[in-house]
């Protein structure tokens, strides 16, 4: 077989022991063909064979983003970002030239607000200030808070309250009206629904189907946003997903744009399992799970919500938040309750992810997982916990004794990246902060990882969190320690680790032949590069199944 694009001169890491180098790589549509030094690579080019120069530069296997929600990410690329505004004069600024830019949209929404964006909690009369004639909103750099204007919540009738379930709430004032912020999904859908973007929002936000079906117009404003999730991803040398929020809908759309070709990554899609659904739900699982198992869609997962953020305190940990008595979030799922879920969707053969990131929220997880296991046998079933961002020592070798993945943001640390220390540190507590973050505690106690920047959350740019992650400094607390994992250890989760996670290990993750032909090519050597510059290399080259998708 001759190949039809060949990649030669180039550092390889093929992220398999048996061999773990090469010089070159030869690509045959959608698989490898061979890999092994230029001398014996190079001869096998046709006469229809691209031959790439590599230059010296790291190629690794594509880059598996293991969290992240594609479709509303590659909406909120619209939307005013407001990554380095600090203070109400700035974002006063910021929203009004976003205004007169966009003159018709019903709603201006920014992304990337953190909690301390001004100098004391934002509430609907700071907003009124800045825009008072026209609906506006901030989305908290997490997606677990909105913030919006006196018109934004008439336009979603919430001014005067919402009901919602536990977890979620529309905080009232002492007037009996809304102060403007949302705390949770449920609160601020109305808001989301808003600004157009109800039905991509139902995967995280209900877990429902939209009804009535949309029509084809509608569809098509809805591929427009994945595309453009697609396209941001493969810019930044992503080839494989799992997508974090999910409906039969989510894949709908991306199997309408497999059809055009439009399909650029292999995405993973869950289901998502809200506390209000009954276990009979379970077999909207189970039909995703069987309609969608090719090489590029697939399911077969489960996705919950155990808690909300450390920093509005709705994540859910053992004991009160630092001067806060009596306050310590709350489950969405009760221990005995979660415990049954998670049983019967093990017994149904289907992986489970799960949202912890309190301390509580992820005792009470790996208690279910636990239960699942004593009541189904052990299976490799590589249930996750996604981000656990604070866990008691004592959990932290049951971790690797039940097989959980720990899937984790490095770049979430506060500090590590785009995230500040504060309110975070002190949400949490100076005397916890041992316990916070961690990614070498866990792996040294035997947890696989996982690494993956939860985009829209924070930046999908896996190189700078590369770098983030070789450069993030131990926090000022007592017995913090060193979280940095080795260079080859965090490429590895970015990898072949993020592979086995999502049960694809045997597709990608690693560059053998046979597998798929998913490449990522830097624009320099990353072993040689100091890790105070890793940020500064970037992506040369994406290839998805033998396709360039991205070409600097």
């Amino acid at each position: 077989m001759t190949p039809h694009l060949i990649l030669t001169n180039a550092r390889i890491l093929t992220m398999d022991a048996a061999h773990p180098r090469a010089g070159a790589i030869a690509l045959a549509g959608e698989r490898i063909l061979a890999l092994g030094a230029p001398s014996v690579i190079e001869p096998m080019a046709g006469p229809g064979t691209d031959v790439i120069d590599c230059k010296g530069a790291t190629l690794l296997p594509g880059f598996v983003e293991s969290h992240l929600h594609l479709i509303f990410g590659g909406a909120e690329l619209s939307h005013l970002h407001l990554t380095g505004i600090e203070g109400e004069e700035a974002l006063t600024r910021a929203f009004r030239v976003f205004a007169e830019k966009h003159p018709d949209r019903p709603l201006l929404m920014a992304q990337g607000g953190h909690y301390a964006l001004l100098d004391h909690p934002m509430s609907r009369h700071d907003l009124d200030r800045m825009i008072a004639d026209r609906p506006i909103a901030i989305m908290a750099h997490d997606h677990h808070t909105v913030w919006a204007n006196t018109a934004a919540l008439k336009a979603a009738g919430i001014l005067g309250g919402l009901k919602t379930p536990p977890g979620h709430e529309v905080v009232m004032g002492a007037d009996g009206l809304a102060t403007g912020e949302l705390l949770e999904f449920e609160a601020f859908a109305p808001i989301v629904a808003y600004n157009g973007e109800a039905r991509i929002g139902l995967g995280i936000a209900t877990g429902a189907e939209p009804s009535p079906w949309p029509a084809d117009a509608e569809m098509a404003i809805d591929r427009r946003a994945a595309a453009a999730g697609l396209a941001h991803a493969a810019r930044h040398g992503i080839t494989s997903m799992v997508n974090m929020d999910g409906n039969l809908y989510s894949l709908e759309l991306l199997r309408s744009l497999q059809k055009e070709g439009g399909l650029t990554a292999r995405v993973k899609v869950p289901f998502h399992f809200k506390p209000h659904m009954d276990l009979s739900e379970l077999d909207r699982a189970d039909h995703m799970t069987r309609a969608f198992n090719d090489d590029w869609l697939t399911s077969g997962f489960v996705k919950m919500f155990m808690d909300g953020v450390v920093d509005s305190r709705t994540a859910y940990m053992l004991n009160d938040y630092p001067g806060h008595p009596g306050q310590r979030g709350e489950p969405l799922f009760p221990g005995p309750r979660f415990n049954e879920i998670a049983t019967e969707i093990d017994r149904r053969g289907l992986q489970i992810a799960v949202h912890a990131i309190g301390d509580g929220a992820v005792r009470t997880t790996i208690d279910g997982y636990e239960a699942a296991q004593r009541a189904n046998g052990h299976r490799d079933s590589r249930h996750r916990i996604e981000h656990i961002e604070l866990i008691d020592p004592a959990d932290i070798p049951r971790l690797g004794a039940l097989g959980i993945t720990a899937s984790v943001q490095p770049v979430h640390a506060p500090g590590a990246m785009d995230f500040a220390l504060e309110p975070t540190i002190h949400t949490v507590g100076l005397d916890r902060l041992k316990d916070a973050y961690l990614c070498r505690t866990l792996a040294e106690a035997g947890a696989p990882l996982a690494f993956a920047s939860d985009w829209p959350v924070t930046d999908i740019n896996v190189i700078r969190g590369i770098g983030a992650q070789m450069c993030r400094r131990p926090y000022a607390a007592p017995g913090a320690t060193d979280q940095r994992v080795s260079l080859a250890e965090t490429l590895y989760a970015y990898t072949a680790g993020g592979a086995w996670a999502a049960h694809r290990e045997g597709l990608v993750g690693t560059l053998r032949p046979g597998m798929a032909a998913d490449v990522v090519v830097l624009t320099g050597d990353i072993e040689n590069t100091p890790a105070e510059e890793i940020a500064s290399l970037d992506v040369a080259l994406t290839v998805a199944g033998g396709r360039i998708t991205w070409r600097a």
